[in-house]
């Protein structure tokens, strides 16, 4: 069975794939960017493969909290860390407000596997956002909310919620472009990230099931 490996943008797809070894049990598809097309564009994948996939992981690039430009990202769960409600004491999220969760936990057979073979990488909380980070205030709100995170990023809880309705094991990796906090285009290191995604391509092939 193959593992299927969905990402935000093609340029991420093709970062993954030069890093793959021929023969590879692996697809990689580009989803669309925000959970929302993140969602449904995993889930059209896995309905259209019947039980084709044994896996999904969601990769790309992100921002790192606490990490510099280059490192590598494991998630040990993702949080929609925008999914909720403003209120005058501040945000209240969907646990909070008592309609759901906006937590998705990775699979930890998964998780281990990945972090045996990417020994170099980061593990912790992998948020999900639909408006990036992009100020100070922003950046300390999002550390005061979530002390473990180390990326964030647009996608994977959209995808968590996909695989997890296919009933299939879920994992994220985010290698990173740039530091969250004010918004500086100048002092991003995409090549950096995408070199770093390019690297952690084997360590996706080499996954079983």
């Amino acid at each position: 069975m193959t593992l299927l490996v969905v990402t935000a943008v093609a340029a991420e797809a093709e970062a993954l794939a030069r890093g793959l070894p021929p023969g590879a049990a692996v697809t990689v598809a580009p989803v669309g960017v925000g959970p929302a097309a993140a969602a449904a564009g995993t889930a059209r994948l896995l309905a259209l493969a019947g039980d084709r996939y044994r896996a999904v992981v969601s990769a790309g690039i992100g921002g790192g909290i606490g990490l510099d430009p280059g490192a590598t990202a494991l998630a040990t769960r993702c949080v929609a860390a925008d999914l909720g409600a403003d209120s005058p004491q501040g945000f209240l999220s969907l646990d909070e407000l008592g309609f759901g969760s906006a937590t998705a936990d990775v699979d930890p057979a998964l998780l281990a596997a990945l972090r045996e073979a990417l020994p170099d990488a980061v593990a912790g909380e992998v948020l999900t956002v639909s408006t990036v980070t992009g100020t100070a205030e922003g950046t300390a709100e999002l550390r005061r909310r979530h002390p473990t995170a180390v990326a964030e990023a647009m996608e994977g809880y959209g995808v968590a919620c996909a695989a997890q309705g296919a009933g299939l094991p879920f994992g994220e990796l985010r290698t990173i472009s740039n530091v969250v906090g004010p918004r500086d285009r100048a002092a991003w290191r995409i090549g950096d990230a995408f070199a770093a995604l390019t690297a952690a391509a084997a360590a996706l092939a080499g996954l079983h099931s």
